[in-house]
């Protein structure tokens, strides 16, 4: 970790302060959002469907206007909408922690979702400006830093809620109004055309114009569709993993530990690895290189729960507890060096692709590619588990989502190989007639 804060230290201030934001971010964030669902259907005894809605809103909002964020961020600068998205989710978690009605509930919802929508593309956006050349190992470092703050804020939710999740609401809101006081006075100020040279009139194009211009950027959208299936395998973390060992090993004691051992197991290897990982790939792959093997080794991390589903299931014992944790585990340890691979390359073939121009749009147009594929990978998993159950194919959903893994790698290769991912020239880009 000294080192971590060493290399910290030897980027600007603004960077340094942006990747501090964004572990309190996320602190702030998951000490709340993991003990919502039981808030609204224990303490205030909402139906199930009602509680999928408040949560539902809350992602609907974020994923869709991720686009509307970004193209703010490049139209009015960086600060004020990461600023605007730290205020409007004090508003938010303050108002959810206070309230019972459904509109209120709802619209608190959508206020943290739509704020998550502002200071996302930015704050990435404002990240590859002030690191420049720099921007891969910015990135690696910010992912450790994002990675703190999830692993970080579960147990300190836990110990909050275990007083009252009012006062988990209220923490969390104040630490977000924390964030928007110090943004304010310490942040400096950025506009998408700081970092560029004689792009200002272009930048200042109708949205409507800008964003078709993006939509013709047919390289970027190739990409983006390649990374979709990144986003969906790392996320089965948090859905087929914790099922896959529930269903072996239990919903007892020792299914939670090994659930929340998934999450620490996922999260410390990050904090451990992504920097040492990502310099070691830089020395030797370009970045397409580099993303093709992120995305095969999170493809192959889904061969141990396949290979386990040809073992026989203990009835009790060091077996069973040995077969419902250890292939997750791995899995999961897996998907962790697999995201390390590609994330920092991720993120900075997102600038090259956008040609330094309007970044924060492409990140926010990248966001809601990426979560659209999401909810539907989610969707699609989730009934592919039950269906392979009771066809007596359990092994069907691991050999997919490894051959989703694979096919992505594919796409990505035949991309570098093309010169697809190589960098676009400055300027306007084509308008679609």
């Amino acid at each position: 970790m000294k080192g971590t804060l060493a290399q910290v230290r030897g980027y600007e201030r603004s960077v340094q302060l942006l990747m501090v934001n964004q572990f309190t971010i996320n602190l702030g964030f998951y000490m709340l959002m993991p003990y919502l669902a039981a808030h609204l259907s224990g303490t205030l005894g909402l139906a199930g469907w009602i509680v999928g809605l408040v949560l539902g809103v809350r992602n609907f909002s974020q994923q869709g206007m991720f686009l509307v964020g970004g193209t703010l961020a490049d139209r009015f600068g960086y600060k004020p909408m990461i600023v605007a998205g730290c205020v409007l989710r004090t508003a938010g978690f303050a108002t959810l922690g206070l309230v019972d009605s459904l509109a209120a509930l709802i619209a608190a919802s959508a206020a943290t979702g739509l704020a998550g929508a502002l200071f996302n593309p930015a704050v990435r956006a404002y990240l590859a400006a002030d690191a420049g050349e720099r921007r891969v190992e910015a990135f690696a470092l910010f992912n450790v830093f994002y990675q703190a703050g999830i692993l970080l804020g579960p147990l300190v939710g836990m110990v909050l809620t275990g007083v009252d999740f009012r006062v988990t609401c209220l923490v969390s809101a104040g630490i977000f109004a924390l964030l928007s006081i110090v943004q304010i006075r310490a942040l400096p100020a950025r506009r998408a055309d700081d970092t560029k040279g004689g792009t200002e009139g272009q930048d200042r194009d109708g949205v409507l114009a800008q964003w078709r211009g993006i939509l013709a950027n047919r390289p970027f959208l190739l990409f983006s569709g390649a990374m979709i299936g990144s986003y969906v395998l790392s996320f089965q973390v948090y859905l087929a993993l914790p099922l896959e060992v529930r269903r072996v090993g239990g919903d007892g004691e020792f299914g939670t530990a090994a659930v929340a051992a998934l999450f620490a197991a996922s999260g410390l290897s990050t904090i451990a690895g992504q920097t040492r990982v990502t310099a070691w790939c830089k020395a030797r792959y370009e970045p397409g290189q580099a993303l093709t093997r992120g995305l095969a080794a999170m493809g192959l991390a889904f061969v141990p729960l396949s290979l386990a589903t040809a073992v026989p299931v203990p009835d009790s014992g060091v077996g069973l507890w040995l077969l419902a944790a250890v292939p997750p585990m791995l899995a999961a340890l897996l998907l962790a060096v697999g995201t390390m691979i590609a994330y920092p390359f991720e993120m900075d073939t997102i600038v090259r692709l956008s040609g330094d121009r309007l970044v924060a749009t492409h990140y926010g147009l990248y966001n809601t590619i990426c979560g659209i594929g999401i909810t539907l990978g989610n969707l699609l998993t989730g009934a592919s588990l039950d269906a392979a159950r009771e066809a007596g194919m359990p092994a069907l959903p691991w050999i997919c989502l490894c051959a989703l893994g694979l096919a992505c790698a594919a796409a990505l290769w035949g991309l570098h190989r093309t010169g697809r991912l190589a960098a676009q020239a400055a300027g306007p880009q084509p308008v679609a007639a």
